[in-house]
């Protein structure tokens, strides 16, 4: 199959606004101009492994407006191939993102032409690792990883937002990716039916979970400047490795240190390292 990573997921435009503090019910809060930047769990995922040497194949779907425009530029830009993203009738996805300034965000996503997908679209042919968010309708999410047992490719899910999915796509899952909040409602996590599981537990590094137990590997020490995508970061650096052959653990520290890195930068996609300045980076 090759080193190939097959991405599936949203692609979105990111609307990002600084703020003081995240409003209240009811409460107006100035903030700063609007920023429109390329994002989306799926896309982001796919910049970051591209812009670390990966071969990057990405199934997703945008409108045929400025929005997508600027999607299919960022992606293609980062070396990603957009053959299998399609352009769906409806506007691209969007994220509205306050920003406070400590570096933490709350966002809500409009899916758009995301929720257009269909396991129609989902081809994973050339593809080692599949990594998939749930940005997507969650049946096309669950062909794609049948799909993947049944063609020998690795299947990853960032379990991001959080939604169920059934015994039969949880068993076929190495690893399943869950940040520590998430992690806290499922109990032990193999018990879910997964081969593998991680834990991103943000500057404390994440936990690595295998049959033969638990292993944190650590994060580097930075301060946060905006800790959107950072997830994205970890996913997509993960399926890279995963594609090159590391065993979970290796890459899961590979991708703190570029998670870690991707903090340390406003936006999302604008955040993500190369392999060259990981190289130059003395963290």
């Amino acid at each position: 199959m090759g080193s190939v990573v097959a991405v599936l997921g949203s692609a979105n435009a990111d609307l990002v606004v600084a703020v003081p503090r995240r409003p209240g019910g009811g409460e107006t809060v100035l903030g700063s101009d609007v920023r429109v930047l390329p994002g989306g769990k799926g896309a982001n995922t796919a910049v970051a492994a591209a812009r670390l040497g990966a071969s990057v194949i990405f199934v997703g779907a945008v409108g045929d407006d400025a929005h997508g425009a600027l999607l299919r530029e960022s992606l293609t830009t980062a070396g990603v191939d957009v053959g299998r993203l399609r352009t769906a009738d409806r506007p691209t996805g969007a994220a509205f993102i306050t920003v406070t300034g400590d570096g933490e965000n709350a966002i809500v996503v409009s899916p758009g032409a995301n929720a257009a997908l269909t396991p129609a679209d989902v081809d994973l042919s050339g593809a080692a690792v599949l990594v998939a968010s749930l940005e997507v309708p969650i049946p096309v999410v669950e062909h794609a990883v049948a799909l993947a047992a049944a063609s020998g490719v690795r299947a990853v899910v960032n379990l991001s937002p959080v939604a169920a999915l059934s015994p039969a796509t949880l068993a076929g899952l190495d690893p399943l990716i869950v940040n520590q909040h998430e992690a806290a409602a499922f109990g032990p996590l193999l018990d879910l039916g997964v081969r593998s599981a991680v834990v991103t537990r943000g500057a404390d590094g994440a936990d690595v979970i295998t049959a033969d137990g638990v292993r944190r590997v650590p994060a580097p020490r930075v301060t946060p400047l905006d800790t959107t995508g950072a997830g994205d970061a970890f996913a997509g650096a993960l399926a890279h490795r995963l594609a090159e052959g590391d065993i979970l653990a290796a890459a899961a520290e590979f991708a703190c240190r570029v998670a870690s890195i991707s903090v340390t930068r406003a936006g999302a996609q604008p955040s993500y390292p190369t392999t060259a300045e990981l190289r130059g980076d003395r963290r």
